[in-house]
C-alpha cells in the first residue's frame, strides 16, 4: 500500500511508549498497534485529530504517501 503509517516514528521522537499513547488518545492498545504497523485499512479523521494532538505534530507527520 503506498501509505506509510509513521506513527512508530513520531512516537518515538516524543519519547511515548503505545501503553501511554493509548491511555492519551482514549483507544485500545490493539487498535494503535493495527495502525502503528499499517495493518489499518481506514483510520477516522477524529482519530487522526487526536494523535496529532497528543503527539503534537501534523497529519503529515503520521502519514506519508510513497507511489
Amino acid at each position: 500500500m503506498p501509505i506509510i503509517v509513521n506513527l512508530d516514528v513520531m512516537m518515538a521522537k516524543r519519547k511515548m511508549s503505545l501503553n501511554e499513547l493509548s491511555q492519551k488518545v482514549g483507544l485500545t492498545l490493539s487498535n494503535l498497534s493495527i495502525l502503528k504497523t499499517g495493518k489499518a485499512k481506514a483510520i477516522r479523521f477524529s482519530t487522526l485529530e487526536v494523535l496529532c494532538k497528543v503527539l503534537d505534530c501534523q497529519p503529515a507527520d503520521i502519514l506519508e504517501y510513497q507511489p
